[in-house]
């Protein structure tokens, strides 16, 4: 474990460029807003008996932005928040009961780019103590773990598509036994594993 959590922090410092939902679709019409809305999200890696693991979460289905969708927890960054990383740390807690005193800040991904019109930061950090999960009902329906040597693994990411404001739309998923984990939260899992593989 302490060797992935080597690794990670290692890639964290090098990645350079941000990521984006256009990616993949670069004739697509962005948001019009004129100000993208910051929000964050914390990339959990918790010890597991099996290993290193990311917390991730499924979106409860009567939320107004991304219902019923595998993310991290994380969300809109409010003007008390100091930091992208105070954020991301006060949403985990309110969703999912995650302590910020248990968890160790390694740094942060460059920003991503959502479809749904946020600047989206991803703080990556490591759960010191195998944690204790109190679920918000209102927000969320499911938090579970993903091994993250499974997540490293390039080939288990893959490119679809579906219809969009009537034009395809193509986006990164990494399916994980029942959860269909796609878009956003695929995107900035696939960017970590292609620098970790890059690393390599």
């Amino acid at each position: 474990m302490a060797h992935d959590i080597d690794d990670i922090a290692r890639v964290l410092v090098r990645l350079a460029a941000g990521s984006s939902d256009f990616d993949l679709n670069a004739d697509s019409v962005r948001p019009t807003a004129p100000v993208l809305r910051p929000a964050a999200v914390l990339v959990a890696l918790a010890s597991r008996p099996s290993g290193l693991s990311v917390i991730l979460t499924k979106r409860a289905s009567h939320l107004a932005h991304h219902p019923g969708q595998i993310s991290f927890p994380g969300g809109k960054v409010e003007a008390g928040d100091p930091s992208p990383a105070a954020a991301a740390l006060r949403e985990a807690q309110e969703e999912i009961g995650l302590n910020p005193a248990t968890v160790t800040i390694l740094g942060h991904m460059p920003d991503h780019e959502t479809v749904t019109g946020f600047r989206m930061t991803p703080v990556v950090g490591v759960v010191q103590d195998a944690p204790i999960l109190h679920i918000d009902r209102a927000e969320v329906a499911e938090a579970f773990f993903v091994p993250f040597a499974f997540l490293r693994n390039l080939t288990h990411y893959r490119i679809e598509s579906r219809q969009w404001r009537g034009q395809p739309r193509y986006f990164y998923t990494c399916p994980y036994g029942p959860y269909y984990i796609w878009g956003a939260t695929a995107r900035v899992l696939y960017a970590l594993a292609r620098g970790l593989s890059d690393e390599d």
